[in-house]
């Protein structure tokens, strides 16, 4: 059973949305204080975090800096409908998706579900490893290694590069990117997420300069093979 942490001081979000996750085999904690939540993930064995903007004590968005300097668990951010920023600041410091406020449980499901078949197991016909000049990345660990030092990547920057490094040279516009990583068409996504997204990449990347942009077409990996 997965396990997933809420960490939301809405009293009546939690109750609900445990009793609709327990029917699918979902396990959720809920901590209505970033204190005890950090606590929870940092006794481990959690799946995904699920973390609302408006908080107590901190923030979501120092919530999530605090999670990212210790782990790279999934993180879905809660935001304000319509706060275009909160997104954008929310992917900026690492969280793998959002769900803007009010929201359905079973999007937020559906959401959690792509983002914890990205961080499974890979299937055994696929390609374990690919190489590139001063780049290797393992599809199955799930494991990037720059110059021989590992580089330590979110779920949805790995599976950006993994998207872009299997097919090198080829141009995936920003609508593809968003509905690859997704696994649904980009309905209220805007495509300044996947250049957040690719700046976060590049900056890990550095100082490897593989994944080039096509003004008005889109992005393509253009390191070469060895």
């Amino acid at each position: 059973m997965r396990r997933l942490l809420l960490i939301d001081d809405d009293e009546l979000l939690a109750a609900p949305l445990t009793a609709y996750f327990a029917r699918v085999d979902f396990e959720l904690h809920c901590a209505s204080r970033p204190s005890a939540g950090l606590a929870l993930l940092r006794a481990g064995g959690f799946d995904a975090a699920i973390l609302d903007v408006m908080l107590p004590e901190m923030d979501g968005f120092e919530l999530c800096r605090t999670i990212r300097k210790e782990s790279e668990i999934p993180i879905v951010m809660l935001t304000a409908r319509g706060e275009v920023m909160d997104r954008v600041v929310g992917l900026e410091l690492g969280a793998d998706d959002y769900l803007p406020k009010p929201f359905e449980p079973r999007e937020l499901l559906a959401r959690l579900q792509t983002i914890l078949r990205r961080s499974g197991p890979r299937a055994a016909a696929e390609v374990r490893r690919v190489s590139f000049d001063g780049l290797q990345i393992d599809l199955d660990r799930r494991q990037v290694l720059r110059g021989g030092e590992a580089v330590e990547l979110t779920g949805a920057e790995f599976e950006l590069l993994a998207l872009l490094a299997r097919e090198p040279n080829k141009v995936f516009s920003r609508e593809q990117i968003l509905e690859r990583l997704r696994g649904h068409a980009a309905e209220e996504l805007y495509t300044r997420a996947v250049d957040i997204l690719v700046s976060r990449l590049r900056k890990k990347l550095e100082p490897l300069d593989c994944i080039k942009t096509l003004r008005n077409a889109g992005y393509a990996f253009a390191g070469g093979r060895v």
